[in-house]
């Protein structure tokens, strides 16, 4: 019974994947979570809910209500591109820092619901999230038929194993990361990534 969904399950799983290994504001936040090693287990479970909670309303069929509200979208697009820029200009902020080094020990850590939020605000206000995730998956997944929620579950096991090993993968990196030099550099990279998503929120429409 199982056997004639798995070929669709791994349809789902490589479809799933090449939609989330991205540069994104979403990856990028987990990356640097993983780094510092702050809160990465709820940051690492909220993205794989989210992405179960986007990937069932596809495939549910919900795509077609938010195809029947585009106003949704246009919403998401003005509230997410402020909160990037928002955030792009604290990442910019910390590079001008003398104290970016951002170890661990140091104090002025943002706290476990300040994290979350962030997480949830980089993941929910992204109008591609719609697009990509709710939409095209929704859309691929149809086209499978009664097969739809095995092509799902192999999309949400990608999430599953991109989160994890981005975020719990993150710590053999820390050598690198180990001079202040190398947090600057990331930092930047944040900032610039956040400001060009947000500029193709707004004017890639």
């Amino acid at each position: 019974m199982i056997s004639p969904d798995i070929p669709v399950l791994f349809a789902g799983f490589g479809a799933g994947l090449s939609l989330i290994i991205a540069i994104g504001a979403q990856n990028a936040f987990v990356l640097r979570q993983g780094l510092l090693r702050e809160h990465v287990v709820p940051v690492v479970l909220l993205c794989m809910g989210s992405d179960a909670v986007l990937i069932l309303a596809g495939i549910s069929g919900v795509g077609a209500a938010i195809e029947a509200a585009p106003w949704i979208l246009v919403v998401a697009r003005w509230a997410g591109a402020a909160f990037l820029l928002a955030y792009a200009f604290t990442a910019a902020r910390r590079v001008m820092s003398k104290s970016s080094a951002l170890s661990t020990e140091r104090g002025g850590s943002a706290g476990l619901w300040a994290t979350l939020g962030t997480v949830a605000a980089l993941t929910w206000l992204n109008p591609h999230v719609y697009l990509d995730t709710v939409l095209l998956l929704g859309s691929l997944g149809a086209a499978h038929g009664e097969a739809r929620w095995s092509f799902g579950a192999g999309a949400a096991a990608a999430s599953v194993i991109w989160f994890s090993l981005l975020g719990f993968g993150a710590r053999f990196l820390a050598p690198v990361f180990a001079r202040p030099a190398a947090w600057r550099l990331l930092d930047a990279a944040i900032a610039v990534t956040m400001v060009i998503i947000a500029a193709q929120l707004v004017f890639g429409h």
